[in-house]
């Protein structure tokens, strides 16, 4: 019953027995193959927690030690904290992780309505969350659209970025000219329907196994069946119109995202800036959303730090939260080399 799931799911998380080798491009780990079907579950305590912003507050959910400054996991676009909730189990307990919900998504405050959802607004956000815990450093793990704006951030503000793990997606994708004014047209054309559907009506309702199907056929098969309830346990709200479904709360509007309007050059341009200690996992199942030689050269321009390194695993784009023991070794040798204390 999802009643029951919304109850407990926040307690479960996942380990395997199944043992399989995994290999990376600078080095190999032979480490337990987690699977979330028939698998146990390893629970790691954490605290809601709330910070005020202008228009509301943003919602997390920080694991660990509050003692110390934690490490800050972002999620993709229409995801939500819960993204890592098999991650986070896996890190090194000496850090805090503090996996927030990006604002329009999860249990964090919408925009208000007449405000759009811009790319570049996510950036500036690291830097009021910064401010309100008065941290002068700021360490990340991002998947996806967040690993996007991970990249852009440290390329702004690298002096102000310790440790930096991007998940499949590098950069902000090559867009032609013409690519750039329709996605701005377009979200112009939308953004009134979305917010008139906002005002008027209910979104869609839903019983547990159309939730599932709609998220695992919308990621196009990303998330694992087994996987969707660690998402959707932040994503649905109960109808009041249908007993027993429940409805997608995350701003629908988030569908007309001013995603960045940038040419192919000024990732590369902004490759150069970045000399943090960062890592790159790239998911060998996943698209690259873009023509393949625009990633290669922001690639070669990343390794030109000397605090950079790369890693393919085998996975779709989440990866992470289907089977996360195939990136918790490399990010866990990262953080041990940057914040072993």
């Amino acid at each position: 019953m999802i009643s029951s799931f919304s109850n407990n799911v926040y307690k479960m998380h996942q380990r395997t027995q199944i043992m399989r080798t995994t290999t990376f491009i600078k080095r190999r780990f032979s480490s337990a193959h987690i699977t979330l079907k028939d698998s146990n579950y390893i629970t790691r305590e954490f605290e809601e927690i709330s910070i005020p912003v202008p228009w509301g507050h943003l919602k997390g959910k920080w694991y660990g030690t509050r003692n110390v400054r934690p490490i800050l996991g972002l999620h993709g676009w229409q995801d939500n904290a819960g993204s890592y909730d098999t991650l986070a189990p896996l890190l090194p307990n000496h850090l805090g992780f503090l996996s927030m919900d990006l604002p329009g998504h999860g249990h964090s405050s919408w925009l208000p309505l007449g405000i759009s959802y811009h790319s570049i607004d996510y950036v500036s956000l690291l830097l009021r969350v910064m401010d309100y815990f008065q941290w002068d450093k700021i360490s990340m793990i991002c998947h996806s659209m967040s690993s996007i704006n991970g990249f852009v951030f440290s390329a702004l503000f690298p002096e102000k970025v310790d440790m930096m793990v991007g998940l499949d997606v590098l950069k902000p994708l090559a867009r032609s000219s013409e690519k750039i004014v329709d996605n701005y047209k377009n979200c112009m054309n939308n953004i009134i329907l979305h917010e008139n559907r906002i005002i008027s009506s209910e979104p869609p309702s839903y019983d547990w196994d159309e939730l599932v199907d709609r998220l695992y056929y919308g990621s196009k098969k990303s998330v694992e069946r087994e996987a969707c309830k660690f998402l959707l346990k932040r994503a649905i709200r109960p109808s009041k119109d249908y007993p027993q479904k429940y409805y997608f709360a995350r701003d629908s509007r988030l569908k007309t995202t001013y995603f960045y309007s940038f040419s192919k050059e000024v990732p590369i341009e902004m490759a150069r800036y970045i000399n943090c200690p960062y890592v790159f996992i790239k998911a060998l199942q996943a698209p690259y959303y873009e023509s393949r030689q625009h990633f290669d050269k922001t690639l070669d321009i990343m390794k030109q730090n000397p605090h950079f390194e790369y890693y393919e695993v085998e996975g779709t784009h989440h990866v992470h939260l289907n089977d996360p023991i195939k990136v918790a070794p490399i990010i866990n040798s990262f953080i041990h080399k940057w914040r072993p204390s």
